[in-house]
């Protein structure tokens, strides 16, 4: 029918052919109900027209109630569900399938027949599937009626059984195979990794698996050559590499190979990291037809083995710098205090004034920590009425607040041995806020209020050295220290852009 509708035969032609045709012929909707028969349909199932239009396939002619009955429609409707689905005719050399006899015209048996069929798409303009055509012929004839005992003839063998039973196995073992060809299929599409069949010496996409869609960008790429397919690929060596695969016969592998992918049409090139390997395809002679694909994205497992590496890498750099800062603190500190237990004190209140700081930075696995937090750390054991805090959040590098924070414990020990916090009224007012956005400094005053007179100490001791070198070396910022009559005044500006070394 599909030939006749190209050489531009009418409907009504088709109709009149379809009518009048000796052969038995089903027309079938797309969901297997009975469009329309022809008359030699009609008699070679003993069937009445009225009875069978609309009427589902397998409601109409179920096979009987034998045994075999469900494996002979099963086998009907996988044929019937292959040409619907592939678009492409499907062929049944033997189905056993009974139908229905009346005996003295009331009572009903099944008789079973041996048929051969034919099930063939018919497509629309657009390829859509409209109807399915079924030719079917009887051959229940060309099978000896002789008795199980009684022994056949040569020729009985080679017309009525050996052929015919020849072809039953063929028609088996295809089944067979194709059944276990739909197995593999499916287990191929069903791989947790990457897999694709490239063909030829273009590597053409023959096959791909939902994980290469995914790893691609999910682009249509089915009959493609892989330069076409991929094209972003050119100059990082995998063209190269199947180019060599296929001429050589010799497998490639790639272990954390990087591959860079545009996943969506005009977006910037992805970095991904692939496990694979390129295994060639050969024909029965021998040649290589085609690579197969399979492999695996590695990129988080890389990514994260490059974040640990750069993790420990970096302790090991603050655990050394960490350590100088010790060994700095228990130097200046024993200069300054000759009596061990006045020198442990200080020291001990040094070294947990760095580990406040620290433990803010783990919270946050090192990557910085608030102003505030840190002021409220440092600040906290001289209650919450000493302090009156004032300002932005503002989000602070790990050097730049273990700087801070060592600064800030200095500021509270010298106000609570000679400043307003040694005096029961004296109040600390600390405020800041950020400047310069273009090039961000924290603008930081310390302000003492209702404390003693303050003079400019007569030497330098290793607090006012610590805060210095912070401020100065470490921070590259700057410190204005004004001794007044209520207490210490130190206005500090920081910048916030620059990375200090830890």
């Amino acid at each position: 029918m599909t030939e006749l509708l190209t050489q531009g035969a009418s409907i009504a032609d088709l109709a009149t052919a379809f009518a009048a045709s000796p052969n038995p012929y089903l027309l079938l909707t797309p969901d297997l109900r009975i469009f329309d028969v022809n008359q030699a349909y009609l008699d070679v199932t003993r069937s009445h027209r009225p009875d069978l239009l609309g009427r589902p396939l397998f409601q109409a002619f179920d096979s009987g109630p034998g045994q075999e009955a469900p494996e002979n429609v099963r086998q009907v409707r996988a044929s019937l569900e292959k040409a619907r689905d592939t678009r492409q005719r499907d062929h049944l050399a033997l189905v056993r399938y009974s139908l229905p006899r009346r005996l003295d015209g009331c009572r009903e048996v099944f008789e079973e027949r041996i048929w051969s069929a034919t099930h063939t798409p018919l497509l629309d303009a657009e390829g859509e599937v409209v109807l399915l055509l079924q030719h079917t012929m009887d051959i229940t004839d060309l099978f000896p009626a002789a008795p199980p005992d009684e022994p056949t003839t040569a020729l009985d063998a080679i017309v009525g059984g050996s052929v015919l039973r020849r072809a039953q196995s063929v028609q088996e073992d295809n089944r067979r195979l194709e059944k276990e060809r739909n197995r593999l299929v499916e287990m191929f599409m069903q791989a947790p990794g990457f897999v694709a069949i490239l063909s030829g010496p273009d590597h053409c996409f023959q096959m791909y698996n939902a994980a290469y869609g995914q790893l691609i960008g999910h682009r249509d790429i089915a009959g493609k050559p892989i330069r076409e397919a991929l094209p972003e690929l050119a100059g990082q060596g995998y063209y190269e590499f199947l180019d060599s695969v296929f001429a050589t016969g010799e497998a490639y592998e790639g272990r954390e190979s990087l591959a860079q992918l545009q996943r969506r049409p005009g977006a910037p090139l992805e970095n991904h990291y692939l496990d694979f390997i390129y295994q060639p395809i050969r024909d029965e002679a021998g040649q290589v037809v085609g690579i197969f694909v399979q492999g695996h994205d590695v990129t988080e497992n890389v990514l994260a083995a490059r974040r640990q590496k750069s993790m420990i890498d970096e302790l090991n750099h603050r655990v050394k710098n960490t350590l100088a800062t010790v060994q700095s603190i228990a130097i200046q500190t024993a200069r300054s205090h000759r009596d061990p237990s006045t020198f442990a004190q200080a020291f001990q209140a040094r070294i947990l004034a760095l580990s406040h700081t620290h433990d803010l930075l783990t919270r946050t696995h090192w990557e910085g920590a608030d102003l505030r937090a840190i002021l409220e750390h440092e600040t906290e054991a001289f209650g919450p009425t000493r302090f009156h805090l004032n300002g932005p959040a503002v989000a602070l590098a790990p050097a730049t607040a273990l700087s801070l924070g060592m600064i800030f414990h200095e500021l509270a020990t010298n106000a609570s041995k000679y400043g307003a916090l040694s005096t029961p009224h004296g109040r600390v007012l600390v405020d800041w806020g950020v400047a310069d956005q273009t090039a961000p400094k924290l603008k930081l005053s310390w302000r003492e209020l209702d404390g003693p007179k303050v003079t400019p100490p007569d030497t330098r001791g290793f607090g006012s050295r610590l805060i210095e070198r912070n401020i100065r070396h470490d921070l590259a910022g700057e410190i204005d220290l004004v001794y007044g009559k209520d207490g210490l005044i130190a206005e500090l500006m920081v910048p916030l852009d620059r990375t200090p070394a830890l």
